[in-house]
């Protein structure tokens, strides 16, 4: 059942499991198929803990705050982590090669069809490889997924999409210029730096909705969320590539164009499922974008969440590497035909 009215019968009522079960079911196949294809390829599992110092610097990533406390009953700020991310770089600084993480995360101010604040995200990670390797890794990750749960193709809201199909790969500038009719990097200069004028006048003229007060990244998100995402991964999967600097802070820039990083996302029938990366290893270009994004978080949100100075400092020693969070749960939803993550979820949150 999928009722989710007030009076609805619980998750836990047996009918209710009953038609839950086989999608739980092949959610349990889909992981286990998982974990057999990283270990066929050399991946180590690890185990991250779920309470850090900060739990990331993005401006729009909401957590859920608590505390510690000690023997002596002082008390020190915690976060439960929105990804393992931190934690995964600091082994990679260790010493670890090849590493993957299939394990329950946290982020607040998110409930939807497509958002639960407990979710499962699958983050894996290559030493000493481009990140293209990661886009071929997708290609192969929605064909076991298929496999798995004895699909042909994904589906959601009306849009197919065929998982054993070769992904389309379109750049950020070119999906801007095919589906809103703007050019987005001539609003972005040489250094990676922004035009919100430029990008403003671009909106207006595409008869896109704007406000006074938008920055360039409100601008941005605004295309991509009316113009570009109802148009990828439809019909095939879509790796969209070479985001602009300014929105990828913890990709490095791209040696063949400064303007745009080394970060990708895959789409699937609209939806967003996995964010890859070439990691960014220089630690005071790392802390100057974070010092940028909690800035502009403070504007909007009127908080900021602390730095995790271990990490910067591991950030340092960290070798080159490609790195992946792709959201397990909507994996399961596109390959079962479930049409919101609660149907995929063993035990929802109230």
């Amino acid at each position: 059942m999928n009722d989710t009215s007030p009076d609805a019968s619980p998750w836990w009522t047996p009918h209710v499991h009953a038609d839950r079960r086989p999608r739980l079911m092949l959610r349990n196949a889909i992981a286990a198929g998982l974990r057999d294809w990283f270990a066929q390829r050399d991946f180590v599992e690890v185990e991250t803990a779920a309470l850090q110092v900060s739990p990331g610097n993005e401006a729009h990533l909401a957590a859920f705050a608590t505390e510690v406390v000690g023997a002596d009953g002082e008390r020190s700020p915690l976060y439960l982590h929105t990804s393992p991310e931190f934690a995964c770089k600091k082994l990679l600084a260790a010493g670890e090669q090849r590493i993957f993480s299939l394990r329950p995360v946290y982020r607040n101010r998110e409930r939807g069809p497509l958002h639960h604040p407990e979710f499962t995200m699958l983050e894996w990670y290559r030493v000493g490889e481009a990140y293209e390797s990661l886009m071929q890794d997708c290609a192969a990750l929605l064909t076991l997924a298929a496999t798995r749960a004895g699909t042909k193709r994904f589906s959601f809201r009306g849009r197919d999409c065929d998982p054993f199909a070769e992904p389309e790969r379109l750049t950020v500038a070119d999906a801007f210029t095919r589906h809103a009719g703007i050019d987005l990097l001539a609003t972005v200069t040489a250094d990676g730096g922004t035009d919100r004028d430029a990008l403003y006048a671009a909106l207006v003229r595409a008869g896109l909705r704007t406000a006074p007060d938008d920055s360039w990244a409100d601008l941005f998100s605004r295309v991509m969320v009316e113009k570009v995402e109802p148009f990828l991964g439809q019909g095939q999967a879509t790796i969209l590539c070479e985001y602009p600097v300014a929105e990828a802070a913890l990709a490095r820039p791209s040696p063949r164009d400064a303007r745009v990083a080394e970060r990708f996302e895959l789409y699937c029938c609209g939806v967003e499922l996995a964010n890859g990366f070439g990691e960014l290893t220089d630690a005071d270009e790392q802390r100057r974008r974070f010092v940028i994004e909690m800035d502009e978080k403070e504007r909007i949100y009127g908080e900021r969440y602390p730095l995790d100075e271990d990490f910067l400092a591991a950030l340092a020693i960290m070798p080159q590497a490609s790195g992946i969070a792709l959201g397990f749960d909507r994996l399961v939803m596109l390959a079962t035909g479930a049409q919101k993550i609660e149907d995929v979820i063993w035990t929802p949150v109230a």
